[in-house]
């Protein structure tokens, strides 16, 4: 569920994505939050194929998350322009069949999801006000339910993705200036249908802590 707050965007994605910012030694998602990467070989785009940036298999970055998990990245979605309220990316088109996972950047207000290696989508998202902030660090997910509605907050929840046993959740929700939620990733609705379709229960979630 989402409610109004006085609060501004703070960065969004800028031009390629994740992939100029490891094209260009930051090895980063999207603007920020430095990550070391881990290769055998030094870390070059391969190719720029439509809508995808792919890696050489010798030089795959490694990402750490939250609790000291890693996954390998092997492609990253061509974001071409800076992303707004309400905008999202999903394209899986030739992408494998494999695990699932999330992960969710507070600073600059970005989901990304991966399957099998490669970025598949991409949003903008809202997340909690100062007085119900959303958790930071790796959370399965619990449970899901395609048509959830919230009985503490009286609200509508479509393709909740529940993380915690508190009731934080990723879900569908009206992304717009000055909405923040009650602790949950509110993601525009249309995206929250295709991601809800990937998952599974036990598929893992990584929140980033906000920059202070």
């Amino acid at each position: 569920m989402s409610i109004r707050a006085g609060r501004s965007l703070l960065a969004l994605t800028s031009g390629c994505g994740i992939a100029a910012a490891l094209y260009f030694g930051i090895t980063a998602i999207r603007e920020g939050q430095a990550t070391p990467a881990v290769s055998a070989a030094p870390i070059d785009v391969r190719s720029i194929s439509g809508s995808r940036f792919y890696y050489p298999a010798t030089g795959f970055p490694i990402m750490t998350l939250p609790g000291g998990r890693s996954e390998t990245i092997k492609s990253v979605l061509n974001v071409k322009q800076k992303m707004r309220y309400g905008e999202s990316l999903w394209d899986d088109k030739d992408v494998p069949q494999g695990p699932v996972w999330i992960r969710v950047d507070l600073t600059h207000q970005l989901i990304s999801v991966f399957r099998a290696g490669h970025e598949i989508g991409t949003a903008v998202v809202l997340y909690g006000a100062a007085d119900k902030e959303s958790p930071a660090g790796t959370f399965p997910i619990l449970q899901k339910a395609e048509d959830y509605h919230s009985r503490t907050y009286d609200a509508p929840m479509p393709f909740m993705l529940r993380l915690t046993e508190d009731g934080v959740a990723i879900h569908g929700s009206d992304v717009r200036p000055g909405a923040a939620t009650h602790g949950c990733i509110g993601v525009p609705t249309e995206f929250a249908r295709q991601l809800f379709s990937q998952v599974k229960t036990g598929d893992p979630v990584a929140i980033l802590k906000p920059a202070v």
